[in-house]
């Protein structure tokens, strides 16, 4: 149903505090987040083996706290409901109950174990294929790619933030949001397009990591935003799966503004899209307070577009896919397929998207 053997974009950085834990739903699987006090993060299975309590009801326990006279080696996670602990690998460290003479060997015990990068202010989870459904796991693969990195910001995090959920399974949410032709109508406003100002457009396409990308080329000038930039302006948009896109504005010699779109599902028919906002123009903070209700607005209309689709499929339609303006689309469902002819290993995986140029009107 979802790919697998990738990372997800879970969150941003700064919804887990030092401390403290953030409970998610991904690809249908309770994931707890934890951040030890140092700032380190970590996430498992949001389930305890032991009666099946979601752990992220309980705390956390930092690295250094003194349990059962010695000092935590690491940061741990308590259990609320008997108080068994589990450490960053999943590993469980200590079951209370236990009295002189029981022996046992707790770490034996896990609970799944999901690797975590923290980058550019957001928090990437490793969503694997392998079971979930016992309580004792072998030490899992580690992840055989990184994920992606926002171009020429840095370290920095992002400066504005939007996050919406939509009503619909993953393909649906990518598919829409790659979708060229459909400005005009579902994005009507004063910054963007209108169905009186559109035009012919050409693209040249190239297969990039895990996906393809719109070479760098001059913005439509149909749309205001980008007129807000100035004039000497090139972009690049590029998508790679699972179902991230990232839009690269090049404002001259003066600096850079990167977009990142990321489509994470959190059921069968639930979706969470996130887009941040990544920028090196100092005075482009002072517009935040009118690019924020903007940014809201837009993906809004994604959303309750969406929204209205499940209407429809609802009947079961047969849909359909065009040449050249669903040519993206069809793209998604070809790499999909290659990912999972692959195993879902990069290393295996080759990339069924060519150079292409694509034509349509929007």
């Amino acid at each position: 149903m979802f790919i697998r053997n990738t990372w997800y974009y879970a969150a941003p950085a700064r919804e887990l505090k030092a401390g403290g834990m953030l409970s998610k739903v991904l690809l249908g699987e309770p994931v707890v987040f934890a951040r030890d006090a140092d700032g380190t993060p970590f996430a498992m299975r949001d389930l305890c083996p032991h009666r099946g309590v979601p752990l992220s009801f309980g705390r956390v326990c930092p690295k250094g706290e003194v349990m059962d006279g010695a000092a935590l080696p690491t940061a741990q996670i308590e259990c609320p409901y008997h108080g068994w602990r589990f450490g960053p690998d999943g590993r469980c460290a200590a079951i209370p109950s236990l009295v002189e003479g029981q022996e046992m060997d707790v770490g034996k015990i896990r609970v799944r174990r999901y690797p975590v990068r923290e980058i550019q202010g957001a928090l990437w989870v490793w969503m694997s294929d392998e079971p979930v459904d016992r309580p004792v796991l072998d030490d899992g693969a580690e992840p055989d790619h990184e994920p992606p990195v926002m171009p020429e910001v840095g370290d920095r995090a992002p400066a504005l933030i939007e996050r919406q959920i939509f009503d619909c399974h993953t393909d649906h949410a990518v598919i829409g949001l790659m979708d060229p032709a459909h400005g005009p109508y579902v994005h009507k406003s004063v910054f963007w397009r209108s169905a009186k100002s559109m035009h012919a457009k050409q693209k040249e396409f190239g297969p990039s990591e895990m996906g393809f990308t719109m070479l760098p080329h001059p913005p439509s000038k149909n749309s205001k935003f980008y007129k807000i930039l100035g004039g000497d302006l090139t972009t690049a948009i590029a998508f790679r799966l699972p179902g991230i896109r990232t839009e690269h504005i090049t404002v001259g010699d003066k600096g850079h503004v990167v977009g990142l779109t990321a489509v994470t599902p959190i059921d069968e028919n639930t979706t969470e899209v996130t887009q941040s906002f990544y920028w090196t123009l100092p005075w482009l903070g002072m517009l935040k307070p009118m690019l924020k209700p903007f940014a809201r607005r837009f993906l809004g209309q994604d959303r309750d577009m969406v929204n209205l689709q499940k209407e429809g499929l609802k009947h079961d339609p047969r849909l359909m896919l065009i040449n050249d303006a669903d040519m993206q689309a069809k793209w998604y469902f070809r790499l999909k397929k290659a990912w999972e002819d692959s195993g879902q290993s990069r290393a295996a995986f080759e990339n069924p998207v060519k150079p292409a140029t694509l034509r349509w009107r929007s």
